[in-house]
């Protein structure tokens, strides 16, 4: 649920200031790193955990958890690689902090774990609306936030492209094709800037690496673009464990944990639902669903992964 950001977040972060508008180039090179998307990213899964268990459904309620996990976050890791805005800088730490109505990508980047963590397209859009509030109050900055949630939470559970663009164009999003836009287009920090590039990017795409790939070759904000778009084809795709074992070479130890305790997170949340994902090749429904929705498990019974997560 994280690591889709996270590697489009490290694989673009060479580029975010010296754009490579092709897909011939290394994921991984020496001058890569995690970034404030990163950071951030893992802020919200936390928040989103703690809401959980303690079952906070009102904004007033759940505000705090956002606030404190991202300035927690923030203030441990104040100089990632490219660092932070200026506003959302001083909201790290201050300690009174206040919404500053930005539009800003910040609200769309970070917003991964709540398609994950939610049950319903209506409590994902909700959370994440919440989860931008803190900082980007501005309605364009909201906007972002709910339609990439939006978007992850449809890949996995609807698998169908046609859906995606349909429900990200709901918001008033105008996508083009990636050869049309990347000629012209230049760094945009704001959500309407970079959500429709990003999701563009993975609805054009064929693979988990070839979506990052996509993103990259964009151009502009390049670590937020590969962010966001890999994301959502995390939760289309999957993401192949060699890239997740690469990726881990660029981030530190305390960010490591974390992700391992996400990853049991997320078995916790296939034991609790008595679900499990289904990896049988010829079987359509490539989410977490139970065992009765695999076609193909009367005829061949993976019985590994069932039992390990029922």
């Amino acid at each position: 649920m994280l690591y889709g950001a996270i590697i489009g977040d490290v694989v673009g972060s060479r580029f975010e200031f010296n754009n490579y508008k092709k897909k011939d180039f290394d994921l991984f090179h020496y001058n890569c790193s995690y970034t404030d998307d990163t950071i951030m990213s893992i802020a919200i899964y936390d928040a989103c955990r703690l809401i959980k268990k303690e079952g906070y459904e009102v904004y007033e309620q759940a505000e705090q958890f956002f606030i404190n996990s991202m300035q927690t976050w923030g203030r441990n890791y104040p100089n990632p690689k490219g660092g932070y805005g200026n506003s959302f800088y001083y909201w790290l730490f201050n300690d009174n902090p206040k919404p500053y109505n930005s539009f800003g990508n910040g609200a769309a980047m970070r917003v991964s774990a709540v398609g994950w963590m939610f049950d319903t397209l209506e409590e994902v859009e909700k959370y994440a609306k919440w989860s931008a509030k803190p900082t980007h109050n501005h309605p364009e900055g909201i906007k972002g936030a709910q339609s990439v949630a939006g978007a992850i939470f449809l890949a996995r559970t609807t698998h169908d492209k046609k859906k995606i663009k349909k429900y990200v164009e709901s918001y008033g999003y105008k996508l083009k094709s990636c050869n049309f836009i990347r000629p012209g287009y230049q760094f945009d920090v704001t959500c309407q800037g970079t959500v429709p590039v990003a999701v563009e990017a993975f609805l054009e795409s064929k693979s988990f690496e070839d979506a990052i790939r996509l993103a990259i070759s964009m151009g502009g904000d390049s670590d937020t673009i590969g962010a966001i778009t890999g994301s959502i084809a995390e939760a289309y795709y999957g993401i192949p464990e060699e890239l997740i074992t690469e990726c881990q070479k660029y981030l530190p130890e305390e960010l490591l944990e974390k992700l391992k305790f996400e990853a049991d997170y997320k078995a916790d949340m296939w034991s609790y639902n008595k679900c499990a994902i289904c990896i049988h090749k010829n079987c359509p429904n490539k989410d977490i669903i139970t065992k009765e929705k695999c076609l193909d498990f009367e005829k061949e019974p993976n019985i590994s992964i069932f039992e390990e997560y029922l």
